[in-house]
């Protein structure tokens, strides 16, 4: 899949302007799509356009078996610290902005604060019973940083997560448990609910997480039992 990818990569690269902007058939689509899951694997370094070419010129010699012009296990373990580096970097940027955004999501109307520092911004009442932590939901979410970058979004993905509510990153566990059926809130996550000092992926260390939920359904652990 990851040799797959990398040559749609290479391929949508190689196709004149005019036809790469040119998405009618299911195939085009279908690479456009490897571009942007490629994208968000590249996300973490905050490529600049200069960069990206020789990300691309990287690509193309190595999918094409051109003789690579650096060596590939001495810059492999390079490429892997400049990822963790630059997006530990990025991360300390958030920080600096984490706590104004906090204050300001904290004073806004309705703004509910848990002993945990999670935040509660109810947006749509639902309707029945608010889910316990073993309930198994349904939830479709949007997550972001505090800067507004996304990072993960089940409506992207098509399809929304189901699971018990106690599966979930803590302060999804915490949040939905305010929701009922139907509705919708926003999450604003202090790092110790999410990925703490370590992060996950793209989102860096002691980063502060936004999640735009929505509670579509509730299926209580009583009535799983029964079944």
């Amino acid at each position: 899949m990851k040799l797959l990818a990398a040559i749609s990569f290479v391929m949508l690269f190689a196709l004149p302007a005019s036809a790469a902007d040119i998405l009618k058939t299911e195939k085009q689509k279908t690479l456009y799509g490897v571009g942007l899951v490629i994208s968000r694997q590249l996300g973490v370094f905050n490529l600049t356009p200069r960069e990206l070419r020789l990300v691309k010129k990287g690509i193309t010699d190595g999918v094409l078996g051109r003789k690579p012009r650096v060596d590939f296990a001495t810059y492999s373990k390079k490429s892997q610290e400049m990822g963790i580096a630059r997006r530990n970097a990025y991360g300390k940027q958030l920080e600096t902005k984490a706590g104004k955004f906090m204050d300001e999501a904290g004073r806004r109307q309705g703004a509910v604060k848990t002993s945990s520092g999670l935040i509660y911004l109810p947006r749509l009442e639902g309707q029945g019973s608010n889910p316990g932590t073993t309930d198994s939901v349904k939830i479709h979410y949007r997550s972001t940083l505090v800067d507004g970058k996304e990072v993960d979004s089940s409506y992207k993905r098509g399809k929304p997560d189901e699971a018990a509510l106690n599966e979930f990153l803590k302060c999804l566990t915490e949040g939905v448990q305010m929701m009922k059926p139907g509705g919708e809130a926003r999450l604003v996550c202090p790092p110790e609910t999410g990925f703490g000092k370590d992060g996950s992926g793209i989102i860096p260390p002691n980063a502060t997480l936004v999640f735009d939920v929505e509670l579509l359904e509730v299926k209580m652990n009583s009535d799983v039992q029964d079944e």
